[in-house]
């Protein structure tokens, strides 16, 4: 969650290395996610390009194998190149029963596709690397950094994809267990401050968006939570983002012990963040800050220092910079502008060939625990939430500035300003046409997943991750998909 990179989030958790790149570099206050979700927002990031671009509709579904990134460009132009970790931008390799729920957001019914959101607390006070999969990939390009990089004759770029802080799976959800279990050692609890943690207000549900209210329902959140729950909820979340922090310092660390730090421009980033149970719910997949909202920090060589840029930036603006950084010519069919400018402290009108960087960033999200196609714009003050095809949903508009915590949707009160970000975001993306091809796409993949498996399908289909509410009433969920097909 960018919040936590800057006053006040970052009240709540100690990230001493995240204070670090702060105080020797630029953190971007408004950085947002293309599409809050792993796979398509990395191909968003890798690419340079929105989502309707892309055509990344689900955690299934990212970039061509073929498609050329800014790293392939920067390998080609002679630099070294290397990557560990998480990657996801072609797919996410998702399981049958995610394929499944993106696919049948469109089909009238509602039912759980995850567990619902718990912690579990391991180890003891000196238990430290407990996402062992994430400190081993650490460890790799650390080793690569003393071992490797520093040997090097030409330049080199290095990327590492963590997966924390993301919840991890619960195997008691049934089928490829969906994540919904926030797990910490007492080492990282320590390093948050109890006190700090905001417990969110919730609207009740009769009040909710219906786009909302499907979120928390298959999101497993419409039941009871005590405070204590959701602030343990919340808590366990900020020491995972604790743990990761600790990642970014050994990566700090070896740059600095081989004395490559004063010549290598380090960003960090995420693909989306983590709503901790703002809004009643859990997870990514939504507009609301809490998802939508990443960090965004750089330091390195011609960075401003202890900088905070208040532009709204997006991860389509990683490719230009990258080329930016390494001089490569940059295409000028991205979505993206570079961030050089902005991190050089220079005025924006000696910016891109292309012109002035837009005042809006945009983000889209089209899989799912959301039952419509849903486009974000933001700029200055306001984030405008479109749904569908424009009218069968209602929008949402909040004022970020009267209204940071978005409980209060102001789109009937100012509909002068609805109006003309609508007009914008049409500019931009023909969405309901997006929307209706982003429909016939679910349809069509369905009817093939569904002839594949012939006799099989009612078992299979009764037994993904939905099973515990799909079993009492197994007829009436399937003429549901009939009647949708």
């Amino acid at each position: 969650d960018g919040r936590l990179t800057f006053y006040p989030g970052n009240q709540t958790v100690d990230l001493p290395f995240i204070n670090f790149m702060r105080r020797y570099g630029t953190v971007f206050l408004n950085a947002y996610t293309n599409s809050p979700i792993c796979c398509p927002s990395r191909a968003a990031m890798w690419s340079g390009l929105f989502t309707h671009l892309t055509e990344s509709w689900n955690n299934f579904k990212g970039l061509d194998p073929d498609y050329v990134t800014w790293m392939d460009l920067m390998e080609k132009y002679g630099y070294h190149t290397q990557k560990y970790g998480k990657l996801d931008y072609t797919s996410g390799h998702h399981s049958v029963s995610n394929r499944v729920e993106a696919w049948t957001r469109d089909v009238d019914f509602l039912l759980r596709q995850e567990g619902r959101p718990v912690v579990n607390l391991t180890g003891d006070r000196k238990h430290v690397r407990v996402m062992e999969a994430d400190w081993r990939n650490t460890d790799k390009a650390v080793n690569w950094i003393k071992e490797e990089a520093i040997n090097l004759t030409q330049p080199f770029a290095l990327y590492l994809g963590l997966n924390l802080p993301h919840p991890y799976p619960s195997p008691y959800a049934g089928e490829n267990f969906g994540s919904s279990t926030f797990l910490t050692s007492p080492y990282w609890l320590e390093k948050v401050t109890y006190e700090a943690i905001k417990i969110p207000k919730w609207s009740s549900l009769s009040e909710m968006h219906p786009v909302d209210y499907y979120s928390s329902y298959t999101k497993n959140c419409t039941g009871e939570f005590t405070k204590q729950e959701v602030r343990n909820i919340r808590a366990f979340y900020y020491a995972m983002c604790a743990e990761t922090d600790a990642m970014l310092g050994e990566i700090i660390s070896a740059l600095r012990d081989t004395g490559l730090l004063k010549k290598t421009i380090v960003i960090f980033t995420a693909d989306h963040g983590e709503l901790a149970m703002e809004h009643r719910q859990f997870y990514k997949m939504s507009m609301y800050e809490g998802s939508s909202h990443v960090p965004l920090l750089v330091m390195g060589p011609g960075i401003k220092k202890q900088q905070q840029v208040p532009n709204v930036v997006s991860l389509v603006d990683i490719y230009p910079t990258m080329l930016d950084i390494a001089r490569i010519p940059v295409p000028q069919n991205l979505s993206g502008y570079s961030l050089i400018p902005l991190l050089c402290g220079k005025a924006e009108n000696e910016a891109s060939p292309r012109g002035p960087r837009p005042s809006w960033v945009l983000s889209e999200f089209h899989g799912c625990n959301v039952n419509s196609s849903v486009y974000m714009l933001r700029t200055g003050k306001w984030k405008y939430i479109a749904y569908s095809d424009g009218h069968s949903v209602l929008p949402q508009l909040f004022d970020l500035t009267a209204d940071p915590d978005e409980l209060t949707n102001v789109a009937i009160k100012f509909p002068v300003i609805v109006r003309s970000l609508d007009k914008i975001l049409r500019s931009v993306v023909n969405y309901p046409k997006v929307s209706s091809s982003v429909q016939e796409y679910n349809k069509r993949q369905f009817i093939s997943w569904k002839q594949s498996l012939g006799q099989n399908y009612s078992n299979v289909i009764a037994n993904l991750r939905w099973h515990q509410d799909w079993l009492k009433e197994p007829k009436k969920y399937e003429n549901a998909i009939d009647k949708w097909l």
